[in-house]
């Protein structure tokens, strides 16, 4: 049946008590009162079960229990259903665990398919603000898509650390072919967030724009400041995936810059070895009517010649900085 994390009824902003699952219609059905269900893992018979109590749509069920969905909102009448996904790092690689929310007059539901920041905290800190819990379900609903937006953010500041690391390596060395996998393999995680992020900002949108009996107008600032930190969130990857691609181009252009260098030297020392290469090729020519050859400094004068011509290649290349 999966784990009941935790399941209360509120009313004015104060937890009434812990309830049974089966007991949850009936308290919701109270005025002024709303249950709050927190669910890991939950099978086909606890869905039921909380179909039948609460009356949930049949698609929403379906949807949830098929999983793997990308996020959206879907309105029911007077209800809707949520689909949203929390990162996690496990062993160093990104996951991403899956959640649903169904919402109502009377009830909220939460069910997490994985291991992720436990949504305990969320019903502590709102607890902890029974001025803001008095607003009912729509104040809960706001609270857990804050909680799943901002779990975003240290996931996003890891990877921001990385290619930082990665960008100091390729500007202080040659690029190595595991820095470019690695900086490859953060560009797809970026795409990943990106691709759970986007749908965020239609969801927000919605929400601020929906009707429903429990949804209050002066919730939807609330809903607009999660839309603002979705899209700073959206700019953040958007700006990390320029910046890996970048890393990438410029360590290209560095390993390219470090090889011309080499190039220049090679084609410097050639240059120089050539000139008495030039000069002993002229004089190993088998001509007869050649005066050096019979001068008593003929010899020296031509080292001489060697000496000061790769004197003077070299000085210049050295001036040139190729040596």
């Amino acid at each position: 049946m999966g784990q009941v994390v935790a399941a209360a009824v509120y009313t004015k902003g104060k937890k009434v008590a812990d309830i049974e699952l089966v007991e949850g219609s009936s308290w919701a059905a109270k005025p002024e009162h709303f249950v709050w269900i927190g669910l890991q893992q939950p099978d086909a018979t606890a869905l039921h079960s909380l179909q039948q109590q609460f009356h949930l749509h049949e698609l929403a069920i379906t949807d949830a229990l098929e999983q793997h969905n990308r996020p959206k909102l879907e309105t029911f009448g007077d209800a809707l259903f949520m689909v949203l996904y929390n990162p996690v790092r496990i062993d160093g690689k990104l996951e991403f665990v899956e959640t649903h929310l169904f919402a109502g007059k009377g009830y909220i539901i939460s069910a997490r398919y994985g291991d992720s920041s436990p949504y305990s905290r969320v019903r502590q800190s709102c607890e902890a603000r029974p001025l803001l819990l008095e607003n009912g379900e729509d104040f809960v609903l706001y609270a857990l898509l804050d909680f799943i937006v901002e779990n975003y953010r240290p996931v996003t500041e890891l990877i921001h650390s990385e290619i930082d690391e990665l960008e100091q390596n390729v500007l202080s060395q040659s690029l190595r072919q595991e820095d470019i996998e690695r900086i490859h393999s953060l560009r797809r995680e970026l795409l990943r967030l990106r691709r759970y992020v986007a749908p965020m900002v239609e969801i927000c949108q919605e929400l601020q724009s929906l009707s429903f009996p429990f949804i209050d107008k002066n919730m939807r600032p609330y809903f607009r400041d999660v839309a603002i930190h979705v899209n700073r969130l959206l700019e953040d990857l958007t700006g990390l995936r320029d910046i890996a691609s970048q890393t990438i181009e410029i360590g290209l252009l560095l390993e390219s810059s470090r090889q011309s260098l080499v190039q220049r030297k090679f084609a410097a020392w050639a240059a120089i070895l050539a000139f008495p290469t030039a000069v002993a090729g002229i004089y190993g020519m088998n001509f007869q009517n050649m005066p050096e050859l019979t001068w008593h400094y003929g010899y020296f004068g031509v080292l001489a010649l060697i000496g000061v011509g790769c004197t003077a290649l070299f000085a210049n290349f050295k001036r040139l900085d190729w040596l």
